[in-house]
């Protein structure tokens, strides 16, 4: 089981992107969040930052990236920062059925440590985390999810990922993997996620059902 993590464990996209569309505005990108989230959920810092400096024929600042981090981490201690409704009960189900789980996220593993232990997941997966930044190429490309059930010793067409973006989709399904589509989130948009491949759910409380039958 390889779980995502913004937008799948951990209820983050709505501040992160709001904190970066606040930041790109000020740079001269007029991205509202629900742009910010169209063009860029789901990919790595440096994807998004290719992406940014493409649309605005520029380089952002040097420290374009240390200062929106600083403001996007206030507004999760702030908020404060909540699990995905019912993902703790589901991942520890599905722990307890001999499920072995890890986590694959497009953010840095600084950023994981800190949402998941701010909202109290860090410890159910005894530091089997995964980053895009160790690998050569991030989602949609499908490396990182091969690094992740390579170091978890598992079969890729036996791994099952859980996502919550195109991006995401695409990298397991490059990957050879099942993957699962959280689209419970007010923000998800059902048609992209299923036209990506992903089987969709809504309720984390249906994931051990899914994955167990």
């Amino acid at each position: 089981m390889i779980f995502d993590c913004d937008g799948v464990l951990v209820d983050s996209e709505p501040l992160a992107n709001a904190s970066l569309s606040r930041a790109l505005k000020a740079q001269g990108l007029d991205w509202d969040v629900a742009e910010t989230m169209r063009r860029l959920m789901g990919r790595s810092l440096k994807s998004c930052i290719e992406i940014v400096e493409a649309e605005l024929d520029r380089r952002l600042p040097a420290d374009f990236v240390e200062k929106m981090q600083a403001v996007t981490y206030q507004s999760f201690r702030d908020a404060p920062l909540q699990p995905v409704p019912g993902v703790k009960d589901a991942i520890l189900a599905l722990q307890a059925a001999g499920c072995a789980t890890c986590v694959a996220s497009s953010g840095s593993v600084e950023k994981m440590r800190f949402t998941l232990g701010l909202t109290g997941l860090w410890d159910l997966f005894g530091g089997r985390v995964f980053s895009s930044g160790q690998v050569s190429r991030g989602k949609p490309f499908p490396d990182l999810f091969l690094h992740a059930a390579v170091s978890m010793n598992e079969k890729p067409a036996e791994s099952v990922v859980i996502e919550d973006s195109v991006p995401g989709i695409e990298a397991a399904r490059a990957a050879g993997m099942r993957v699962l589509a959280y689209a419970g989130a007010p923000y998800a948009d059902r048609d992209e996620l299923a036209t990506a491949g992903g089987r969709l759910f809504t309720d984390m409380a249906h994931l051990p059902g899914l994955v167990l039958r």
